[in-house]
């Protein structure tokens, strides 16, 4: 089968928007995923008029920004863990405004990460972790619902957070939240820290999985480190994945261009 590759927008930092999107359709990508901080602080201060700039810009490279991550990375007041309600609302009316942007983008995908807004408050459990972080989503659920939007729930590793480490834990969240505008996210770099291989853990949570983030453990592209793809894209075909394959770095060089080309004729070759 054939994959769809994108790419994040902030491996891209300093550039102009329409560069972005004429440099990754050139290199072979369709799809972009934006981080919202790299558009404004709030994302309420991103106008009509800008998202339809953005949008216009991308599909006159022939790219679909396929949505948004890092959803609440550098804000401040939001929190899904938290124990009191107002800030859960606050939260939930947040994720709902991203969804509307998303929505405005021509996106319907939106991962949630942000290991700093899901910690665990001093003197609570985890049980009450998650049954915060179940309200708050269902919140926001209705939002996610009429914009035609999937959150998809990003297990981390240890070394980030100490909530939602594993698939399963995620999809024990999504149980709980039954709603169908929830699905999984599933990282490379993040299932490198289970106990169990990648490709195993593809298959087992396949029908949970609506989007995918492809790098290395050693947090650059895929191809860049020890990860062998081959497995991965196999297990990744033998399950019929259907979504976005998003390149998603955090070690920066050498640089943007190489990353992105690199990245791309390593997953082809293995792909292949």
């Amino acid at each position: 089968m054939s994959f769809r590759y994108a790419i994040c927008n902030e491996t891209f930092a300093g550039w102009e928007h329409a560069r972005i999107c004429r440099f990754i359709a050139s290199m072979g990508y369709t799809g972009l995923e934006l981080a919202p901080f790299t558009l404004a602080p709030r994302i309420t201060e991103v106008s009509a008029h800008r998202r339809k700039e953005l949008r216009q810009q991308a599909d006159d490279a022939g790219v679909r920004i396929l949505g948004l991550h890092w959803l609440l990375a550098k804000t401040e007041g939001l929190q899904v863990t938290a124990p009191d309600t107002a800030t859960r609302e606050t939260t939930a009316a947040y994720l709902s405004e991203l969804a509307r942007c998303c929505r405005d983008l021509g996106g319907d995908i939106m991962v949630f990460g942000s290991p700093q807004q899901r910690k665990i408050p001093p003197g609570h459990t985890r049980e009450q972790a998650i049954e915060c972080t179940v309200d708050t989503f269902r919140r926001a659920a209705g939002a996610f619902s009429n914009y035609g939007v999937t959150l998809c729930l990003e297990p981390l590793a240890p070394s980030e957070t100490e909530f939602i480490n594993t698939c399963a834990e995620a999809c024990e969240i999504l149980e709980r939240i039954a709603h169908p505008s929830f699905a999984l996210h599933q990282d490379v770099k993040a299932m490198s820290s289970e106990s169990l291989p990648v490709a195993d853990l593809i298959r087992r949570y396949a029908k949970w999985t609506r989007h995918f983030h492809a790098n290395d453990a050693n947090l650059r592209g895929p191809g860049f480190g020890a990860v062998d793809f081959k497995p991965i894209f196999q297990a990744l075909g033998d399950v019929n994945y259907d979504g976005w394959i998003s390149v998603e770095v955090f070690d920066y060089s050498p640089d943007p261009e190489t990353i992105a080309r690199e990245s791309l004729r390593y997953m082809r070759e293995c792909e292949g």
